[in-house]
């Protein structure tokens, strides 16, 4: 009785950390869209939302990371400013960015698939994954611009995943640094 009572304790305790982790990427991932970078190539500025969303998958696995991301989503639909340039509402899903939004709960989730599969303290490994990620986040992000904002795919491409490649390749770095150094 006593090892299942230090079980259902240690599981709680175990779940109870893994939400306030997810609350915490959520939070990072909304002061990440704050944080601009311009960039001389287009009006669109680079964020750390891209980077926040990949450590989560990273460090929370699928389930906390997609949780976590779609906690972010949910805030900003509700009317919080969270969304890139203090944007909110269900409109901003629904608009020519917002596949990025979901491309972010996607993403969250296969790379946390991915980084329980093979674990995640290797750089090459962690930086493989978020790549993947960051092709995720691309595929859904650039299939909305196609559908609303009725471009082709190479006007899709050069406006929304071109100028931002370098940006996100440096987040990539970044990122798997962190993630082969600390793991929660």
């Amino acid at each position: 009785m006593v090892d299942n009572m230090d079980y259902i304790i240690s599981s709680n305790a175990h779940d109870i950390r893994k939400m306030v982790f997810a609350s915490l990427f959520a939070a990072m991932t909304a002061v990440g869209a704050y944080i601009k970078i311009p960039i001389p190539i287009g009006p669109v500025p680079l964020t750390l939302q891209v980077l926040f969303v990949l450590l989560a998958g990273i460090m929370l696995k699928s389930k906390w990371g997609t949780i976590s991301m779609l906690v972010y989503v949910l805030l900003g639909i509700v009317g919080l400013p969270v969304f890139a340039g203090g944007a909110s509402g269900p409109g901003v899903l629904f608009g020519p960015t917002g596949g990025y939004l979901i491309g972010f709960m996607a993403a969250a989730f296969v790379v946390g698939l991915l980084a329980e599969r093979k674990g995640t303290l290797n750089i090459f490994l962690n930086a493989a994954f978020m790549t993947i990620g960051l092709g995720v986040i691309y595929l859904f992000g650039v299939a909305q611009l196609i559908i609303v904002a009725k471009l082709t795919l190479m006007q899709a491409i050069a406006a929304g995943m071109l100028p931002f490649l370098i940006g996100d390749f440096i987040k990539i770095i970044a990122g798997a640094y962190i993630t082969s150094k600390y793991e929660i």
